[in-house]
């Protein structure tokens, strides 16, 4: 099979030190594969994502001479696949409305995960006369899900247990990540995730969504999270600051330190040629 690889940035903030270690991880896998390297603006959740920053974030990747093999695609322009994405799944059983709101489902079971509510299933069997408010996967049939992560190696999770039912069309009408992911790693044909260690929790609720929709599963290599000074990852939502590109080579040294990749010297383009030689991961 033929590789095709992705980065899929999200739009709310120019890309950091972080985001450029997931952007040259993802590019060197593509091109120690002699694959494709493709970039998907995410930009379903539009009210978070200010105008202009799907450009800066593609000018900043090519100033890192990061480039992709094809145009780039916007989640904003991809809703009618997310649409008969989730007519499948309500046609087949696996998906259905909810009519709960945030403080309803506190009172009815106040576990939470990482900060988040796990949906106990209260609109599995219907909504009893109330107004639909969102769409939900049901993972009360699914057992528990395995996979092996490329870095991190065997996982697992009990979805329902650690989750629960979770979103596929938000109370907004906005669609869900979890669902445009899926539908769109499939149509672009991608056959390796490669992306920052804080998603690998997202993995188990793809993989549902990829047998649900009857898609194929990609490889998924997760790799190590820069730190901001609290110890916290470091992100856009923490104040990381934008990456300073006056000396690209600098940046993606730094980028490539993480990755637990060798000194390089000359050009940025000689640089990522060096470190394609020496990319680890099989």
């Amino acid at each position: 099979m033929s590789y095709t690889g992705r980065f899929a940035p999200s739009p709310t903030g120019p890309l950091h030190a972080g985001s450029l270690v997931a952007a040259l991880a993802s590019w060197l896998d593509a091109r120690a594969h002699a694959g494709r390297w493709l970039v998907r603006i995410e930009d379903v959740d539009a009210p978070r994502c200010p105008p202009g920053l799907d450009a800066l974030i593609l000018s900043q990747l090519a100033a890192c001479q990061l480039l992709p093999d094809e145009e780039p695609v916007w989640q904003s322009r991809r809703g009618a696949l997310y649409e008969a994405a989730l007519d499948r799944l309500v046609a087949a059983g696996h998906a259905y409305p909810c009519a709960c709101s945030r403080s309803e489902i506190a009172l009815a079971q106040p576990a939470r995960r990482h900060g988040e509510l796990i949906y106990p299933g209260t609109c599995r069997h219907g909504l009893h006369g109330r107004p639909a408010r969102a769409w939900r996967l049901r993972t009360d049939q699914a057992g528990p899900v395995d996979w092996t992560d490329r870095r991190l190696g065997p996982q697992q999770q009990d979805v329902e247990q650690a989750v629960g039912d979770f979103v596929l069309r938000r109370a907004d009408g906005l669609w869900a990540y979890q669902l445009a992911v899926v539908v769109d790693d499939a149509d672009q044909g991608i056959t390796d995730v490669v992306r920052g260690e804080d998603l690998a929790d997202n993995t188990p609720r793809q993989l549902l969504l990829q047998r649900a929709l009857g898609l194929p599963t990609p490889r998924y290599l997760h790799t190590p999270l820069v730190l901001g000074a609290n110890g916290e990852k470091l992100s856009k939502q923490n104040g990381a600051q934008a990456l300073d590109l006056a000396d690209p080579a600098a940046a993606l040294q730094a980028a490539a330190r993480m990755l637990g990749l060798p000194e390089a010297a000359g050009s940025p383009a000689e640089r990522l040629a060096q470190w394609t030689a020496a990319w680890p991961f099989p």
